[in-house]
């Protein structure tokens, strides 16, 4: 907790602290109060500018003056390449080919170098990075298995728990890949609200949360699952972060992706919030997995709106739906 305390002093000035948004039109959907946490108005579009931030803060000088690495499909890569530019420190982002062309375009446009690899071909991006940061003397910061990140995510949870108060009561729907998001405010929660609990939302065949937190062991997906939510599609929970939802997570909760294009379109309508397929999954199963919640009241995170227009538009066609 004291990590995330410091985290969130360091940010302070530099993330933006978002609101919690609510819609009459929502709470009907759901049958219940909906609060949702807004982060893709953070820099960069999600929450994982956060964590970029974090760990950065944390970095030497001539750690930063060497440079930084880290994976991703997209958001924690924009995270990292602004975060870094901001602390003056060069970044190599390793990306898939198949990423999103919008974060790929993005994370150039913000000064960092992007390694694609072909990760339907099976390259293996460990491998790239690990050769990259040997040559370089890079500091990997990775997307969720990071003290560091963890600790800047968990500023969500702080903020939530000051808007709603300590006394508050009721499940937090977190959208899940690794769960660095959801550890966080779970931890921050435990601390500054414990009658708020957090419960993982995957996207349906990368819900090995789900399944691991059942199970009481953490395991994988099964290879050649696809999934438009491609922020959040992970092999396996995190080795740091599935212990910490173990102990303080509710069940998690899986959605369709028909279920998070209809969520993003209803939160356009409702709240004038853009949101990817990755980032609504928490607020699909808050409209469309009422009998999964307990309480009058909901909290969702909405963690990212970048997203391709294609996608979006698709999305749009579904306001009806």
């Amino acid at each position: 907790m004291d990590d995330i305390v410091a985290a969130a002093r360091r940010l302070r000035g530099h993330a933006v602290r978002t609101p919690l948004l609510a819609s009459p039109d929502l709470d009907e959907v759901a049958g219940r109060r909906v609060m949702v946490k807004a982060e893709p108005l953070q820099r960069t579009g999600s929450f994982k500018f956060r964590g970029a931030w974090a760990a950065l803060g944390l970095l030497s000088p001539a750690e930063r003056s060497r440079g930084v690495i880290a994976f991703s499909s997209g958001n924690h890569a924009q995270g990292i390449a602004l975060a870094a530019r901001d602390h003056g420190a060069p970044a190599v982002i390793v990306m898939p080919a198949d990423a999103p062309r919008l974060k790929i375009d993005n994370t150039r446009a913000l000064g960092a170098e992007v390694v694609l690899y072909d990760r339907a071909g099976g390259e293996d991006r460990d491998a790239i990075g690990e050769k990259l940061a040997e040559a370089r003397g890079l500091t990997l910061i990775r997307p969720f298995d990071d003290p560091r990140v963890i600790a800047g995510q968990g500023s969500v949870g702080l903020e939530i728990a000051e808007d709603l108060g300590p006394a508050a009561q009721g499940d937090v729907l977190v959208c899940c890949g690794g769960g660095g998001l959801a550890a966080g405010v779970a931890l921050a929660l435990e601390a500054r609200a414990p009658g708020l609990r957090v419960r993982p939302v995957e996207p349906a065949g990368f819900d090995d949360m789900t399944r691991s937190l059942a199970a009481g062991t953490r395991l994988r997906n099964a290879p050649g699952a696809a999934s438009i939510c491609d922020a959040i599609v992970t092999d396996s929970p995190g080795a740091l972060t599935f212990p910490i939802l173990h102990r303080l997570c509710g069940p998690g909760i899986v959605v369709t992706d028909a279920e998070a294009l209809r969520a993003m379109a209803l939160a356009f309508l409702r709240l004038k919030l853009v949101l990817e397929p990755g980032g609504a999954v928490a607020l699909a199963a808050a409209l469309f997995h009422p009998d999964a919640i307990a309480g009058d009241m909901v909290t969702v995170v909405a963690t990212g709106g970048n997203v391709d227009p294609a996608t979006f538009a698709d999305a749009l066609r579904r306001i009806d739906a």
